[in-house]
């Protein structure tokens, strides 16, 4: 049977013909709601709603018969705050009207202020129009393609985690129980080839041939990936980066595209922590603003096209040089692999709570992270966000298209000091979400999934009980550098030191190493994981282009490489 088509809804006083007219090209997929006012696509829009209907787009006429543009929207956004919001205005009204509009924009109450389209094929106006329907679909819209297909009982951590990896690896995908029709075929499948039933959950991932009964979400990762035991033997790449966040992916563009045979090794999912992000607004060249996903998948996508390598799934456990070749062995779970040189882009984790009772939870309610996939399951939910940086704020304001309540716990007195002012903006303004200052979590439970949590006052000490179905960690960076060897120079918390920031018995001639060089030679280091960075999306990319040419020195100097 044909789903219900979700709904773009136009609302305009005296050019609603025009609208549907314009907006023709998408009447194949969405379905297009007039309104002739605020108050009318007010009604429409709760009707909707309560029939299960999906709005993904509001389009707001700047001149509306019975209010202003901006009071519409907000009425909208309480009806449905899943929604993107745009508003759109004549040529004869864009530039007076800009000046109201646009610094709302910073509040997070609308996503785009555009000028009507101007004629036939308007794919500038277009274009906006597609990328937000396309981050609706991919943060917010249950998938209508599947490209993976789980089957499962329920709400079971290692599902939950399952989920979110192929949601951050950009693959829509649908949860089927064992007693369904979808279930009950793949399980049957699954026993025709494998000649035994599959302990839940099992993954099928048709495009893939991949049918399976993982015990980990990194199994799945894996084998939805290539690995280096894959490799032919004796195989010595150029470059070798380990960890695909924004730096990593940086690395792997550019050293691609400047001719290095280049791989890219990676614990998790593509994107790395970023990839968790919801959306990001600051970050140059998204006016509108891109998940982390996307920007992920778009950066690994083009860094295949020049050429690179991936392997996600495969955590590296080793790392050697030999002293006569200078080839760095890299050892992984998957296997080895050899290379001329090495960029560290391994990034951080989210640092664990460390109350018991909270952790038996885990995947449970509680989650280390945005987990896009659990935010989904949170509606009419109390949730809490842990955490004061801009991952946190991320997380709040996205919880917040689903949740009742959110709250943001920190152990500051506020947020101004670790997080970006546009984020603290948009919280400020969000009706759901309310920021919970010198408060720490001490205890939690729940009957098998988390139902409340134990506050501490760090002001007064006392001790309150606050009911929560949600609960997102997202607690500040450590590392995992244990694993490298001892001639890795790192500071007292594991943060990898490059530059003049190595001690000076490991410079050479009186000089230290160049800006990303660690103190051994042949391996860089850019990143949350280096000593000293910004611990921001733009600066790890920017570090992980800039590492490229000192790589390219260092095969120069080293070896016959040209």
């Amino acid at each position: 049977m044909a789903s219900i088509a979700p709904v773009i809804m136009l609302v305009s006083g005296d050019r609603t013909d025009f609208l549907l007219d314009e907006f023709g090209r998408y009447v194949r997929d969405y379905e297009l709601v007039p309104a002739l006012s605020s108050e009318k696509a007010v009604a429409i829009s709760a009707e909707l709603a309560q029939s299960g209907r999906e709005i993904a787009l509001f389009v707001v006429d700047v001149q509306l018969p019975d209010s202003t543009a901006l009071e519409g929207i907000s009425a909208l956004r309480a009806t449905v705050p899943t929604a993107r919001r745009l508003v759109i205005a004549h040529r004869d009204r864009f530039l007076v009207d800009a000046p109201t509009i646009r610094p709302v924009m910073a509040t997070g109450l609308l996503d785009a202020y555009l000028l009507m389209p101007q004629g036939p094929r308007d794919e500038e106006f277009h274009t906006a129009i597609t990328e937000m329907l396309s981050e609706w679909t991919s943060t917010i819209a249950a998938p209508e393609v599947e490209m993976v297909q789980i089957v499962a009982t329920g709400k079971e951590p290692l599902t939950m985690a399952i989920r979110d990896l192929v949601a951050r690896a950009g693959l829509p995908h649908g949860m089927h129980t064992p007693d369904s029709e979808v279930g009950r075929q793949i399980l049957s499948e699954y026993q025709l080839r494998h000649s035994e039933p599959g302990t839940l959950p099992v993954v099928s991932a048709p495009v893939r041939e991949l049918l399976i009964s993982p015990k980990s979400a990194a199994e799945v990762a894996t084998y939805l990936s290539s690995r280096p035991e894959d490799l032919p033997p004796g195989t010595v790449v150029d470059l070798v980066i380990i960890g695909a966040g924004p730096a990593g992916l940086a690395a792997a563009v550019y050293g691609a595209s400047e001719g290095l045979t280049t791989l890219a090794i990676e614990a998790d999912a593509i994107g790395g922590q970023a990839g968790t992000s919801s959306m990001i607004r600051n970050y140059l060249g998204f006016p509108r603003g891109v998940s982390g996903m996307r920007l992920a998948q778009r950066a690994n996508q083009q860094a295949v096209r020049f050429g690179a390598g991936f392997f996600s799934g495969t955590t590296a456990t080793g790392l050697s040089c030999d002293a006569d070749s200078r080839l760095w062995t890299i050892a992984s779970d998957r296997g080895e692999v050899q290379a001329r040189a090495v960029v560290l882009a391994s990034g951080v984790a989210y640092r664990r709570l460390g109350v018991p009772s909270v952790e038996e939870l885990a995947g449970r309610g509680v989650y280390y992270g945005s987990a896009m996939t659990a935010a989904r399951e949170m509606a009419d939910s109390h949730v809490i966000v842990v955490g004061g940086g801009n991952s946190a704020g991320q997380a709040a304001l996205h919880l917040a298209k689903f949740a009742a309540q959110v709250t943001i716990m920190i152990r500051r007195s506020g947020l101004s000091d670790t997080m970006s002012q546009y984020l603290i903006e948009e919280i400020a303004h969000s009706a759901r979400i309310r920021v919970q200052p010198s408060s720490a979590i001490v205890d939690g439970g729940g009957d098998g999934w988390l139902q409340y949590v134990d506050v501490k006052n760090l002001i007064d000490g006392s001790v309150a009980r606050h009911d929560a179905q949600g609960l997102f960690l997202l607690l500040g960076a450590v590392t995992h550098t244990d694993w490298l060897p001892e001639s890795v120079c790192r500071d007292e918390k594991g943060f990898i030191l490059t530059g003049r920031d190595v001690p000076q018995e490991f410079w050479v001639d009186g000089l230290p190493p160049e800006n990303l060089a660690t103190s051994a030679p042949g391996l860089f280091a850019v990143g949350d994981v280096r000593a000293g960075s910004m611990k921001r999306v733009a600066s790890a990319t920017g570090e992980g282009a800039s590492v490229v040419p000192l790589v390219h020195d260092w095969l120069v100097a080293t070896s016959d490489f040209r």
